[in-house]
């Protein structure tokens, strides 16, 4: 028996699609230690972490070389990131979020409004992975359908359960 009631957890492990700029950086290091299958590719954008059993995609971006760089070259490699992956994240890393890094976030944010892009700020490499990784878990086909499978009961549970519901059933008895 473990920890968590008598189920051990089995491990999850995916394949992950790399930009070959990431080869050397921490998060790859990471990921292979979990033993995840980390591929590298030059044919997807730099920055770019994909996994495609999920259909998932992140690019990651370091907030202070977005405060150096133009923001307009930037804009182009996230608008056609957006277009490939329809399931996309940024993920802005800064040590600290302080009032430069929230205008970057804020003006990425207007300038892709109504788009699939969703912004996600970090603080470091290990949070990063995380973050990843249960999004990527929590999308994966059999885990996507487990948990709308939970929400589905405990939906039907809140509705069995509520007071109106039931107040509804005698309601019909009632009128039968």
């Amino acid at each position: 028996m473990t920890a968590n009631g008598g189920q051990e957890q089995s491990r999850w492990v995916t394949t992950v699609i790399m930009s070959t700029a990431l080869q050397n950086h921490e998060i790859s290091t990471i990921l292979q230690r979990q033993q995840h299958r980390v591929r590298y590719s030059e044919s997807v954008e730099i920055g770019s972490v994909i996994f495609s059993l999920s259909g998932v995609a992140f690019i990651l971006a370091d907030t202070q070389d977005l405060l150096r760089t133009r923001e307009e070259s930037f804009f182009k490699r996230i608008q056609k990131f957006i277009n490939i992956h329809r399931n996309s994240f940024l993920v802005l890393s800064a040590a600290l979020h302080g009032p430069e890094e929230w205008n970057v976030m804020f003006r990425i944010q207007r300038r892709f409004l109504g788009s699939n892009l969703r912004i996600i700020p970090v603080h470091n490499t290990a949070e990063t992975v995380k973050l990843m990784l249960t999004i990527a878990k929590i999308t994966s086909k059999p885990r996507a359908d487990d948990i709308r499978n939970q929400v589905a009961m405990t939906k039907a549970q809140i509705v069995e359960n509520s007071p109106v519901w039931k107040m509804l059933q005698e309601y019909q008895l009632r009128c039968n």
